[in-house]
């Protein structure tokens, strides 16, 4: 088996008892509709060995002297049996149904709970196929194993039991024909488990590595349209495809082998079983009603062993879902934020250095002090490190080395949501959640009030158009909702600031998406919420330097210069002119 290995950090995976403990959690508060659940299982399992039984009868009967009354009974009995294994089955359904669907919830709410607050960092390491893979296709396999695969692993067992107790029921040499296919039934599974387990593990991290390139590639088309590298994304994209693909080619072939030792194991108890009928039979220790009823119920095992042991197959690979999802789940919470502020404080950036990838430093030393209500622009081509400085001082990405301290809270070291309470990020890629205007602004401040809310619209200039919407506040935006530019969710993520009330933000080229006819609406927007506190602005329009308190020219990961914008000018060096060609453009 050959598997293109990810570079990525994937996410953990729990161990088996670690896997089996957070099950056991999910289903402990639910045990009377287990316990009712499994009676329900054994009860069908019962009653579906009575027809067989009455077949037997029923051959006693017409071979013997047996009145017609008597095939009469059998077959209402037979029927009643029929009834109740229907009733009982349909039951047992219910019953995991309302054990299950909750127990799957529960989590699925912790899975994306804790997905939720992964930092952007640990996401792009883990990457973003790792991600979706667990939340979508684990869970999907998951609960197709949930809806099929455990009520047939708990049909199968009750139906075995019963079977076997009825082959007894019969005669015990009859029973102990059938169970010498038991060694053979055992050798087949545990040749097959172990090398199954492996495949199913990496099948899974394949289709995971499989999604992270599909995303990627869709998400990045168009700089790869640009650059020309379509070709390269294609390949990457077949390669995990391909390796996907063998892994399931290599699980399907090795099932096969699996199921041809199943037939052949059957196949020798059933030779077993009619032959002991047969002896039983000849020397006047069964009789004929008996030994067909044997047979039937030999023949009857084919199906629940058959899927006792095949169904192993879907609860290796929901096992193997189970566990990345209980790898996700069991990560470990973050604590909540503090609710009091730290004050106005000062923003002190020392030494800090990052590198993406080893020996290819995209920062140099940057030491940066920024004082309350202080808003700095940092200008510079693309690749001068501006964005990663910018993720650095929010707290967004852990640098290589350096310290960043606002106050007494040191960003680096704190815990990402108190560093989120008291620094903002507005990158220029803004997500309007699913859900009314007035739910995108309590996802800031889920306390919030009428008049918070107005005051937070107002700040960012978003009043206007908020209430010609149809609903106002309660207009429904995000996926198929009210439609709304580009200048309005970024307005939209500002009034979020407004009301998360932070010492500090961080606005990454936030008027970038706007375009020439919203820009400067949005540059107001961002001046108005940002006054009175620090602030980092990522210039990616020079407008935003020019009203800014401080500028800093980035070059190749290095602040280069730094002053005012009309000193900047006046001195003539790099800011001036970037200025001047910005200002031939405009």
């Amino acid at each position: 088996m050959s598997v293109d290995v990810a570079t990525h950090q994937v996410l953990p995976v729990a161990g088996p008892r670690a896997t089996t403990a957070l099950a056991l959690r999910l289903v402990r508060t639910r045990w009377l509709g287990v316990g009712a659940t499994v009676m329900s299982f054994l009860a069908a399992g019962l009653t579906g060995i009575v027809p067989v039984l009455m077949i037997g009868r029923i051959v006693d009967v017409v071979t013997g002297d047996g009145a017609a009354q008597d095939v009469t009974r059998a077959v209402v009995i037979a029927l009643l049996a029929g009834l109740g294994t229907g009733l009982f089955t349909a039951a047992s359904a219910v019953g995991l149904a309302r054990v299950v669907a909750p127990s799957l919830a529960e989590l699925r709410e912790e899975v994306l709970d804790r997905v939720l607050h992964l930092e952007g960092e640990r996401v792009e390491a883990a990457g973003t196929g790792d991600v979706l893979g667990r939340v979508s296709d684990d869970v999907r396999r998951l609960t197709e194993a949930l809806d099929e695969a455990i009520p047939l692993l708990l049909w199968s067992l009750s139906a075995i039991v019963f079977t076997v107790g009825g082959l007894f029921s019969l005669d015990w040499r009859l029973g102990l024909a059938g169970l010498t296919t038991a060694p053979f039934y055992a050798w087949a599974l545990r040749w097959y488990l172990p090398k199954s387990a492996p495949f199913y593990r990496a099948e899974r991290r394949a289709e995971g590595e499989r999604a992270d390139a599909l995303v990627t590639g869709v998400r990045g088309a168009a700089t790869l349209r640009a650059v020309g590298a379509e070709q390269v994304a294609m390949q990457r994209i077949e390669q995990r495809s391909s390796a996907a693909v063998d892994i399931t080619v290599g699980v399907f072939r090795l099932f096969t082998r699996f199921g041809s030792r199943m037939n052949w194991t059957e196949c020798l108890g059933l030779i077993m079983v009619l032959g002991t009928g047969f002896v039983l039979v000849r020397s006047g220790n069964a009789s004929v009603g008996e030994a067909t009823a044997a047979a039937l119920f030999f023949h009857r095992l084919f199906n629940p062993v058959g899927a006792l042991l095949f169904v192993f197959d879907s609860v290796q690979a929901s096992g193997a879902a189970l566990a990345r999802l209980a790898g996700v789940a069991l990560m470990p919470g973050e604590a909540d934020a503090p609710d009091e502020r730290i004050g106005p404080a000062l923003l002190r950036v020392r030494g800090v250095r990052h590198a993406y990838e080893a020996g290819r430093e995209v920062l140099a030393p940057v030491d940066l002090d920024v004082a309350p209500g202080e808003r700095v622009a940092i200008v510079g081509a693309t690749g001068a490190g501006k964005t990663t400085l910018g993720a650095i001082v929010a707290g967004a990405v852990t640098p290589s080395a350096g310290s960043v301290r606002l106050g007494g809270l040191d960003v680096v070291s704190a815990p990402a949501r108190l560093v989120r309470r008291h620094v903002a990020l507005v990158s220029q890629e803004v997500h309007v959640f699913a859900g009314t205007v007035r739910d995108n602004l309590l996802l800031a401040r889920p306390d919030a009030d009428d008049d918070a809310l107005r005051g937070a619209l107002d700040a960012a200039l978003a009043t206007a158009w908020v209430r010609a919407l149809p609903g106002a506040l309660e207009t429904q935006v995000g996926d198929l909702g009210h439609p709304l530019t580009a200048a309005q969710s970024q307005q939209l993520a500002l009034a979020r600031v407004h009301l998360l009330d932070p010492e500090l933000v961080v606005l990454d080229e936030a008027t970038a998406e706007a375009g020439s006819a919203g820009a400067r609406g949005l540059e107001l927007a961002a001046e108005q919420v940002t006054h009175g506190r620090a602030a980092i602005v990522i210039a990616h329009r020079l407008t935003q330097a020019r009203s800014a308190d401080r500028v800093l020219v980035m070059e190749s990961g290095a602040v280069v210069e730094q002053g005012r914008h009309d000193d900047l000018v006046a001195a003539g060096g790099r800011y001036a002119r970037l200025w001047a060609a910005w200002s031939d453009t405009a």
